[in-house]
């Protein structure tokens, strides 16, 4: 069993998150010592792994309790919680889509601008009029 500092250190989280995730209820069946201090075992360090996973593919907290208390249902839920996934990760790809037509639009303004410093090409620009 494992007290929250070292669950925190263990996961790279602070202990107000953890807390937090614990007051939310996002943490089902957390036991206590004599002391009441929180302690988690090994499935409540692995359910808090995915937690940051959800969290980090941008789950807020209100949908990390709807796929709690689905995942509490059992496999009875399965159906929607792979729809709820296959659903945010629709939300990711097109992020990355996004991400990806940034990195291109910066690769080209790198280009444009090495191509001028190289001498290669006049600058022109759409805020300024530049006299030749």
């Amino acid at each position: 069993m494992l007290k929250m500092k070292q669950v925190c250190d263990d996961l790279d989280i602070p202990y107000e998150t953890l807390r937090f995730y614990c007051n939310e209820g996002l943490v089902p069946h957390v036991k206590r010592d004599e002391n009441n201090h929180r302690l988690f075992d090994q499935r409540d360090v692995d359910w808090l792994k995915g937690v940051q996973c959800l969290r980090a593919c941008g789950l807020s907290i209100g949908e990390l309790k709807e796929y709690l208390d689905l995942c509490l249902e059992g496999p009875t839920s399965i159906l929607q919680r792979k729809a709820m996934l296959a659903d945010k990760k629709m939300l990711l790809l097109k992020e990355i889509e996004s991400i990806h037509e940034s990195m291109s639009y910066i690769d080209n303004k790198q280009a444009y601008y090495d191509q001028i410093l190289a001498g290669e090409i006049s600058y022109s620009s759409n805020l300024i009029v530049i006299d030749k």
